[in-house]
């Protein structure tokens, strides 16, 4: 069951910026449906729901490391601001919002018997743009006003795992925006940190079955 404080504490961290465009940026929220979406398909938080608590607890960390880089160094304050972490945090995976389809799994037990479960499966067919890119593009066409960090931070929150073919060119771009932008490493470990530690899924009883088409 989707638990309804959590969108409650989205909304209201994300109206706190008090950016231009924010309340277009939710309405566009809601039309994909990323408050009912999974976080991912097989892994971390795949549930109705798991996507908005996997942004939630990028953006509790984000503000964690940018409060313990302003302890360590005051001028942090300036390069890193509260309301950009809270942007590219609770926005970065807004390009997941439309691409999880509901679907019946089946699986066999180790006696051979075929039992069945609700699952999800993979997309792309509204919108298909890559990953951070995407979430950049919708974000910029609901009316989102962002700021450069901001954008590189979302387009660059998967760092190196989201490299085109490994287009140099790309590479380049990647870590220019790395030498240029603190708040994409801010937003890089966050992710990482909530998606490995955080989000770690348990070992459950599903280590007995495979997955059979």
């Amino acid at each position: 069951m989707i638990d309804p404080n959590l969108k409650k504490e989205f909304l209201a961290l994300l109206r706190s910026t008090e950016r231009d465009g924010v309340e277009d940026v939710i309405d566009e929220l809601q039309e994909l449906g990323f408050f009912d979406a999974p976080a991912s398909a097989s892994f971390h938080l795949n549930y109705d729901g798991g996507l908005v608590e996997h942004s939630l607890n990028v953006c509790r960390v984000a503000l964690g490391i940018r409060e313990q880089m302003v302890a360590m160094n005051k001028g942090m304050a300036e390069y890193i601001p509260e309301d950009s972490v809270k942007i590219a945090a609770l926005l970065h995976d807004v390009c997941k919002a439309d691409i999880y389809k509901k679907v019946t799994k089946k699986k066999k037990d180790k006696f051979g018997m075929i039992q069945t479960k609700q699952g999800f499966k993979l997309d792309y067919t509204n919108f298909p743009l890559g990953h951070g890119e995407k979430s950049v593009i919708v974000l910029l066409r609901a009316g989102l006003a962002m700021s450069d960090f901001e954008i590189m931070a979302i387009r660059w929150h998967m760092s190196a795992w989201d490299l085109p073919f490994q287009s140099a060119d790309i590479k380049e771009n990647l870590n220019k925006a790395r030498d240029i932008c603190p708040l994409c490493a801010v937003i890089q470990t966050a992710d990482t940190l909530a998606t490995n530690i955080l989000e770690r899924k348990n070992v459950d009883d599903d280590d007995d079955f495979l997955w059979v088409d």
